[in-house]
């Protein structure tokens, strides 16, 4: 017997505004990242104005692909996925509407601020007291609707990737408000509330797992849905999504101090954030094996989809970042790699390969259904803009690693006097052909999210009002 629930259970209205915003901030804050990058091969692109310059923009690059487009990217797929695996709506349209407009809002003030030279001066925590607690207000509510909904599911299961979802979201929480406890001293300017070495912890604290929480776990969130439902396969192993979830969330937020590795920080610290480093390794690889062997069975599937390409390679990427870092954590290897472009190439490996493009595949996948197609505009062009992420992404991390490695071993070449072999511009002048070579591998990659733009365009424009409305409706089958 199969009951039917009304044409309205889901509210589809905000995810279609996040994902669409998804490609709009991502073309932004992907161009300016080329724009900065160009910079660095070109200095006088600097225009010699204070707001233009590399100091300025290179924050409010990371605010704008971190925040505004893999922020938009993990409440479009959240408030999609958690309607869809509870079988019930958002507990409450306004306050979702808030998140939006709240998180745009926050947005825009980075936009505004940051090339004005209102910081903070914390790594991905720029954002000056104001906006800092507009962003908190936006963040808390995010919670209440997620949770709220979780709490009137219908189905009686939690899926897995929910609590992904979940844990991305509080923690994210705790990070920001910690981490932002300051001392204002005017409207734009304000103190941190702990000093010295402390401060530089609870920024690494804050720092590495913006990237754990953030950047990791709510996208690990996106990849136990979208994987499946793209390759049409359950999940490889459900159990292994379990440790994988509690392994995660428990070693992760120790992993700071491995940014602060020969600094004032006590030396038991450093060594514990490195030991958590190195074995943080076995649940990210646990959960990229479990996604990728969830293809089994479906592996010619590749041929044919490149919105399954995308979720793939996004994986590749992961578990490609997630043994970069740990290697990177170890004190030797960081002695060599501290400073140098290596850390950058390590951070655009997880950050292009793993975020954009599983974020990418699972805004191609939800397109559709939200605007009542039955596919993309173009596949064509998907294929198009897999490979230029692809051979983008390469370029980029490539560059750096060459880059990275030769900065090092330059920095710490000294001859038999003690002397250093090289001065830092020399260093400067032999990363420049890499500095070429990652504009490049960016202008790619920024290019893709063209073609993507076109395509979701056209997608929207071809849809109907009336098949739209029957996207959102859902027969729910079962027994009674």
């Amino acid at each position: 017997m199969s009951t039917a629930i009304s044409p309205t259970a889901y509210n589809y209205k905000v995810v279609r505004q996040f994902a669409i915003m998804t490609v709009v901030w991502g073309i932004l804050g992907m161009g300016l990242g080329v724009f900065i990058a160009s910079q660095l091969v070109w200095p006088h692109l600097n225009l010699d104005l204070p707001w233009t310059s590399f100091g300025r923009l290179r924050p409010l690059h990371t605010n704008l692909v971190i925040f505004a487009f893999g922020g938009c990217a993990l409440f479009a797929t959240s408030y999609y996925v958690v309607q869809r695996t509870c079988q019930t709506r958002l507990i409450s349209d306004s306050l979702a509407a808030f998140t939006f407009w709240g998180w745009q809002a926050v947005i825009v003030s980075a936009l505004i601020t940051l090339p004005m030279g209102y910081t903070t001066t914390k790594e991905y925590a720029e954002l000056e007291w104001p906006i800092a607690i507009l962003l908190a207000i936006v963040w808390v509510t995010y919670a209440v609707v997620f949770f709220g909904t979780i709490v009137k599911r219908k189905t009686k299961h939690i899926y897995v990737g929910n609590w992904f979802y979940g844990a991305f979201i509080l923690v994210t929480a705790m990070l920001h408000i910690v981490n932002h406890i300051s001392l204002p001293v005017s409207f734009f300017k304000s103190y941190s509330a702990y000093a010295g070495a402390t401060d530089a912890m609870i920024q690494w604290w804050y720092g590495h797992n913006a990237v754990g929480f953030f950047l990791t776990t709510g996208f690990l969130g996106m990849m136990y849905y979208f994987v499946p439902k793209q390759a049409e396969r359950p999940i490889y192993s459900y159990r292994l999504s379990i440790v994988h979830f509690w392994a995660l969330i428990t070693l992760y937020i120790w992993a700071g101090p491995h940014h602060l590795h020969y600094t004032a920080l006590p030396d038991w610290a450093q060594s514990l954030g490195m030991v958590m480093s190195i074995i943080l390794l076995a649940p990210s690889w646990g959960g990229m094996i479990n996604g990728m062997m969830t293809l089994s069975g479906a592996w010619h599937k590749l041929r044919t989809d490149p919105i399954l390409r995308f979720l793939v390679v996004s994986l590749a990427f992961y578990g490609m970042s997630t043994f970069e870092g740990p290697m990177m954590a170890i004190k030797t290897v960081n002695s060599l790699s501290h400073y140098t472009d290596w850390t950058i190439g390590h951070v655009h490996a997880g950050a292009l390969g793993w975020v954009a493009m599983i974020s990418i595949g699972a805004v191609y996948h939800m397109i559709p259904k939200l605007y009542g197609r039955a596919q993309m505009h173009s596949v064509g062009l998907i294929n198009a803009h897999f490979w230029l992420a692809t051979i983008g992404t390469v370029l980029y991390i490539a560059s750096m690693w060459v880059n990275g490695i030769t900065q090092g071993l330059m920095w710490r070449a000294i001859n038999d006097d003690g002397t250093l072999t090289y001065s830092f511009v020399e260093a400067l002048q032999a990363s420049h052909p890499g500095y070429i070579v990652r504009a490049l591998g960016g202008a790619f990659f920024a290019s893709g999210m063209l073609l993507m733009a076109w395509n979701v365009l056209r997608t929207v424009r071809e849809s109907k009002p009336a098949e739209a409305a029957a996207a959102e409706q859902i027969v729910v089958v079962g027994a009674h």
